[in-house]
């Protein structure tokens, strides 16, 4: 990934939280078939290896667990909101008229190397952790004992798991960091009026060039 300098982010615990809050990764890999890429929620670990291990699952009827073997190279990547920016959001637009539009995004990509865990006693307990994490914060938490046990076997059977042990982090918050402070404050203003607010913030806690 091409990453300029001052859209350049490393450090773990901010990456590691755009993963937790927009788990929904994009699993790139390289088998017999060639490139393949397949959108999963992962769970991740921080507290395993020197980087973190993403836990997931997938179809018995998707191929990707026969096509790609344990030990293989793939991409994951992670993205937050992303949006349109306007060079009418500048206030020195109105001023030079030198602005052009851009796209503001930040995004994760998680590289490691893949495992695949046919095994109903690990997928259970991948399902189980990532149920918990997704309804956690519910008043009425939903929980795996809610259905019949009968019913939750037979899906199970149905589900491969898979874990990718991250070898590598790399991550570009392209948040208008090089733009002037009133370019990027007046972007980020419009976009949470718009209704792009978790970008929009994102936009405002950033440093510009003349930032202190």
């Amino acid at each position: 990934m091409y990453i300029p300098k001052h859209f350049a982010e490393s450090r773990p615990e901010v990456l590691h939280r755009l993963i937790r809050e927009h788990p929904l990764g994009m699993l790139v890999t390289h088998g017999g078939d060639g490139l393949d890429a397949n959108h999963l929620p992962f769970d991740l670990d921080s507290n395993v290896g020197p980087h973190g291990l993403l836990r997931g699952h997938v179809a018995r009827s998707n191929p990707l667990w026969h096509s790609v073997e344990s030990g293989a190279n793939v991409l994951v990547v992670f993205r937050a909101e992303e949006a349109y920016i306007s060079p009418n959001w500048y206030p020195s637009k109105h001023e030079a008229h030198k602005q052009v539009p851009t796209w503001n995004y930040s995004v994760v990509h998680v590289h490691g190397r893949i495992t695949i865990h046919d095994d109903e006693k690990h997928v259970r307990g991948v399902v189980a952790r990532l149920t918990r994490v997704h309804e956690g914060s519910r008043s009425v938490p939903w929980k795996m004992t809610d259905a019949p046990p009968d019913y939750i076997d037979a899906l199970l059977k149905a589900i491969v798991g898979i874990e990718v042990e991250i070898t590598r982090l790399e991550g570009k918050f392209k948040l208008s960091q090089n733009r002037e402070t009133r370019d990027r404050v007046g972007a980020g203003e419009a976009l949470i009026a718009s209704g792009k607010v978790a970008l929009g913030k994102d936009m405002l806690r950033m440093e510009s060039p003349d930032d202190p």
